[in-house]
């Protein structure tokens, strides 16, 4: 069984501090996405690009992976973030602000042609498509299927609510339809779903319940703004241990039978098939992420 890279957590951190720039991974989330985009001013952009390129020169993160927010490439900094931060070591970027497949494919030959030329290998710089905007919600399909460099697609609440004219509610129903579409989307494409930030600290149960949902509908994991959110994930998307003996079994006797071409097999007197089976895969990443099981 091929195990994913687990993304329950991506914590942002402003690229623009230096001590979060240290010690952000330290707190344990699956990634730390260093943010070159809201999170910084306009007149600190440069500076704080800089910063980040020196800390990827010389930080060992770990198994935490890192990822870097750049501005749109339309900005006059998104260029300069891609052409600074990739020999400096960068190999994940979120693009803030997709909204076309067109976006995604100007970054895609701008990685590449970055790529060549300080001889890092073709295809080693992947994407992650953030969609913030109602325009981005009715192209996710064909942003998440616009290049190979895709690994994951990211919702933002905040945007999309302000563009569509609607208020941001705790309830999230207003969020329904597009969480729905991005969710799916990633589905089709075989990569991961980041749901949006929760931006209450104080409110855990509202927190808990909201991941829950996002678990639900199919998304691998949670944007957090705060380190005190990462344990809450986590302990969330750790699966019962009912649940994780149960899928043990199926994906062993998956393993055994080898019906990835199609059919079934019997685990516990029940006919299981391809769709349960992977379901069972999915806790068991989960649990191994959660050191519930090697």
């Amino acid at each position: 069984m091929s195990i994913r890279r687990s993304r329950r957590t991506m914590m942002f951190a402003p690229a623009n501090n230096p001590k979060m720039l240290t010690t952000a991974h330290l707190y344990g989330p699956d990634c730390v996405i260093f943010d070159l985009e809201d999170a910084v001013k306009y007149s600190e952009k440069d500076a704080a690009r800089d910063l980040l390129a020196e800390a990827l020169k010389v930080m060992d993160y770990g198994d935490t992976e890192i990822f870097a927010r750049i501005n749109p490439l339309y900005t006059e900094f998104g260029k300069d973030d891609v052409k600074v931060l990739v020999p400096a070591g960068l190999r994940n970027m979120r693009l803030a602000m997709t909204e076309t497949p067109e976006q995604i494919k100007e970054l895609d030959e701008l990685l590449t042609e970055i790529e060549k030329e300080n001889g890092i290998e073709i295809g080693s710089c992947k994407i992650q498509a953030s969609i913030e905007t109602p325009k981005a919600v009715m192209n996710v399909m064909n942003i998440v299927t616009a290049s190979p460099r895709i690994v994951s697609v990211s919702f933002g609440a905040e945007d999309y609510t302000r563009s569509l004219g609607a208020s941001r509610t705790k309830e999230g129903t207003e969020l329904f339809l597009a969480r729905n579409m991005v969710s799916m989307a990633a589905s089709v494409a075989g990569i991961d779903a980041i749901d949006t930030v929760w931006s209450d600290i104080s409110d855990v149960e509202g927190f808990k319940n909201e991941i829950r949902s996002s678990m639900n509908l199919g998304f691998a994991g949670k944007s957090c703004i705060h380190p005190s959110q990462i344990k809450i994930v986590h302990d969330v998307f750790t699966p019962a241990k009912e649940e994780i003996e149960k899928s043990l079994r199926i994906v062993e006797a998956a393993e055994a039978a080898d019906i990835s071409k199609g059919g079934v097999i019997t685990v516990d007197g029940k006919m299981v098939d391809i769709p349960v089976i992977s379901k069972a895969e999915r806790v068991v990443r989960l649990a191994k992420a959660a050191g519930v099981i090697k």
